[in-house]
């Protein structure tokens, strides 16, 4: 093993050890969310970029897969390792409809039609009976895992999201790492060269999205597991958005930096209100109590900020730092 790939196993390491100690000292529920949303900004993160392709309807399958997962425990009565295994095969089916139709176009076209998708499904979702409409779909149990271990516990629970998470994560690295995963950046880079080289760049690019789409399906399902319920929030497009965000602020191409955008971006969510709180009673400016309630604006102009400072992402610019002072 290199020395690089040495570093790397002893960083992926020390990362699944603060993972398993950190509800010892967080909120697990808190915690569980945002390892939800940081796999589902991983495999956004394997579609733009490793592929080169923008969604803007990803929302549709984390949302999608947290119905059906709902309604599979909830109303079918199924165990909650099935639930998840039927929210991940509704995103990827969804996926695979959706990828079947936007592959044909590119660039801003491409995204457009996932967008335009996205929000037929969010409108059949507001209408449809099974989900609730506006109320959402409510009360989903936790239940039992193999029908023996209790996930009411939150404890319980998030030991097994977190092993869902790092599932997903290896999944992810193993396609980047390999022959499929080259195969992706060429696209990437020039598919024009990658088309004449032989490979089925529509066949890749629709098995990406798919694969992309599933895994996104299955932080759906989790975050459903987890919270207990499901909504329109999950559907909408500016879900979409935020897993832009999230993939930007991290570090886009970069294996780490969707989950390290992920925390920051439900980190502020979570947390902002209490800073501005915090803010208002030292500086004496009231008008901080109601930066809460405008955390769109504070991520918003984080998002500006990054663009203009750091436009590889917290990671990428770590990374970058990194490989120049070893040069």
């Amino acid at each position: 093993m290199s020395g690089s790939g040495k570093m790397s196993a002893i960083g992926y390491a020390f990362l699944v050890v603060l993972g398993l100690v950190a509800p010892l000292v967080l909120y697990p529920i808190f915690l569980m969310q945002a390892l939800c949303f940081a796999l589902f900004a991983c495999a956004f993160n394997l579609l733009i970029g490793y592929t080169g392709l923008l969604s803007f309807g990803h929302a549709a399958f984390l949302g999608m897969a947290g119905y059906a997962m709902g309604v599979a425990v909830k109303l079918w009565g199924l165990p909650p390792e099935i639930g998840l295994l039927v929210g991940t095969a509704a995103a990827a089916l969804l996926g695979y409809l959706i990828g079947s139709l936007a592959i044909r176009r590119q660039g801003i076209y491409f995204a457009m039609i996932t967008l335009a998708l996205a929000q037929m499904l969010y409108f059949f979702c507001l209408q449809a009976k099974f989900t609730g409409g506006e109320d959402g779909l409510q009360g989903v149990p936790r239940g039992h895992l193999l029908g023996i271990i209790s996930l009411e516990n939150d404890l319980t629970l998030y030991y097994f999201v977190f092993a869902i998470f790092v599932l997903g994560f290896c999944i992810i690295h193993r396609a980047i790492d390999s022959p499929f995963g080259q195969v992706l950046t060429a696209i990437r880079e020039n598919e024009p060269r990658a088309l004449s080289l032989g490979y089925d760049v529509d066949k890749y690019k629709l098995l990406a999205f798919v694969l992309s789409a599933a895994l996104s399906g299955l932080a759906g399902s989790t975050k459903t597991l987890v919270l207990g319920f499901e909504t329109l929030t999950d559907v909408h497009w500016h879900m979409s958005g935020e897993v832009v965000l999230m993939t930007l602020l991290g570090g886009m191409g970069t294996v780490l930096g969707p989950v390290v955008g992920a925390f920051i971006v439900k980190t502020l969510e979570n947390r902002i209100g209490e800073f501005g709180v915090l803010l208002a009673e030292h500086t004496g400016v009231e008008w901080f109590r109601t930066i809460g309630d405008s955390v769109t604006i504070v991520t918003g102009l984080i998002f500006v900020i990054c663009v203009l400072a750091f436009r590889r992402g917290i990671v990428g610019e770590v990374m970058a730092l990194f490989r120049k002072q070893r040069a």
